[in-house]
């Protein structure tokens, strides 16, 4: 496949990655819709100095977009890829998967950590995403003991993204109690706990190690979820933050659901609505089962539904409302989650197929203006720059330099413009179509492979064959 590199002009270096100053596409885009022979301009600082369209300069992108960030992803699972697909016992569902997760977890060194994060990123970054947030709860040693460092691990979740060039979001998890009655954390669950005091410090450590990686990088916190954290422990975490994303696991299972209803006489939504200040800068993710009311209300809130569609899938969690949520101008973003299949257009083409199985209708999420495609992807990448506090999603001036060049060469393109290129990437194509990745302007993925995937994935292969012995 001949895919052309863009022309550059004025090559720069900056932390070890290739920048660029102007990127010239044939087709990008912006804002107001699509235009033809744009110039982005790449400032020093790693965002959007200018764009302007009419150039006539020799395309060097076919297709130019904005990149969107992964907004839900636990790395680690990366390695249980492939592990847990036979079956345990009578009906497996998600609380079988999680006891095996929890297993896997006795194995686990923060080296082989930071090797699964940093293969993690690349196939992230090849696939389309420039940012990821990551929703890190792997703090301790096996049995709970913190390392040295408290900060250990989410250390090594940032060494990473320093290796990829990857822009992150850390949301270091707190995790307090095994479930809804309070009882204590065991066997895996260990190296997820902190009482509110150390997260506390785990974060002050968190954002230590964040200020080693480049200014696009962002803190915030992940109360796990509702069964984990108690109600005031939750307030307190929150009230403590400040500014910042705050992203948190909501009404993923039916068995959740029931339980905290039974305990606390509301729906998981409707509590956490009802008891917290949710509004823009939080994400709930899953937030599968959701009653009508629960929907609109969320939507009203400005928060960011965090969808993994893939790994909802796979675990069996069910499909969100994405109509309703849309219709009632709801925001929403993409994540790989378990990453047993990273895929930027597999995320997004698994959303809408699940709304049309259910629907038994086509086209679900397109609108009157903007094709199925062009919905699905300037909706993850509106509302994944939102939840990951990232100023990012679309190419204009000021923004992080978060941009994708597709290939026009790539079969699943062929004859189409406008709206129709993205439906050609979503539905009938694969990340393969995708050619060049800058994040906050760094380029880090050229002619369709990360600059250091070779290196990554070497440590990647040493960190399987250790685990698998």
């Amino acid at each position: 496949m001949d895919i052309r590199p863009p022309r550059r002009k004025g090559v720069q270096s900056r932390g070890g990655e290739e920048t660029v100053a102007d990127i010239h596409a044939s087709r990008a885009l912006l804002p107001e819709g699509w235009a033809r022979d744009v110039t982005v301009t790449l400032g020093e600082d790693g965002r959007i100095a200018g764009v302007r369209s009419g150039d006539r300069a020799p395309a060097g992108a076919d297709i130019l977009l904005p990149a969107p960030a992964n907004l839900h992803s636990h790395a680690f699972q990366r390695a249980m890829a492939g592990r847990t697909e036979a079956r345990s016992g009578a009906r497996d569902s998600f609380w079988t998967w999680r006891a095996l997760m929890y297993r896997f977890l006795d194995r686990l060194t923060p080296e082989q950590v930071e090797a699964i994060a940093a293969q993690v990123q690349v196939e992230m970054l090849e696939a389309g995403y420039a940012a990821v947030g990551e929703f890190h709860y792997l703090h301790h040693q096996p049995d709970g003991t913190p390392y040295d460092d408290l900060a250990e691990m989410s250390g090594r979740i940032a060494a990473a993204a320093r290796t990829t060039g990857i822009g992150l979001t850390l949301l270091p998890v707190l995790y307090v109690q095994g479930g809804i009655d309070g009882r204590a954390l065991e066997g895996g669950q260990r190296r997820f706990g902190n009482d509110l005091d150390r997260f506390a410090r785990l974060c002050e450590g968190a954002r230590a190690a964040l200020c080693r990686l480049p200014g696009d990088a962002v803190p915030g916190i992940a109360p796990h979820s509702l069964r984990a954290v108690p109600p005031p422990v939750l307030a307190d975490a929150v009230a403590a933050h400040g500014e910042g994303p705050i992203h948190i696991h909501v009404a993923e299972q039916t068995a959740e659901v029931d339980e905290i209803e039974a305990a606390w006489g509301a729906r998981p939504v409707e509590w956490l609505l009802t008891t917290q200040p949710v509004d823009a800068l939080w994400c709930l993710i899953h937030a599968t089962h959701m009653t009508p009311p629960e929907v609109e209300e969320m939507a009203a809130t400005g928060a960011t539904a965090g969808l993994c569609p893939v790994t909802e899938a796979n675990l069996g969690d069910g499909i969100f409302d994405g109509a309703r949520f849309l219709e009632a101008g709801g925001r929403f973003g993409v994540g790989s989650d378990s990453n047993v299949a990273i895929g930027l257009a597999a995320e997004l083409r698994q959303l809408e197929y699940s709304q049309r199985l259910r629907d038994r209708s086509r086209a679900v999420l397109a609108d009157a203006d903007r094709s199925t495609g062009r919905v699905l992807y300037e909706g993850a990448c509106g509302g994944g720059a939102r939840a990951l506090g990232r100023d990012a999603g679309a190419i204009r001036e000021g923004a992080w330099a978060d941009l994708v060049a597709l290939d026009g060469d790539a079969l699943a393109l062929a004859g189409l413009d406008g709206d129709a290129l993205l439906d050609g990437w979503i539905f009938a194509g694969d990340d393969r179509v995708v050619a060049d990745v800058w994040s906050a302007g760094r380029h880090v993925v050229g002619a369709g492979r990360h600059h250091a995937r070779d290196a990554v994935e070497r440590r990647f292969r040493d960190a399987m064959r250790q685990l698998a012995e």
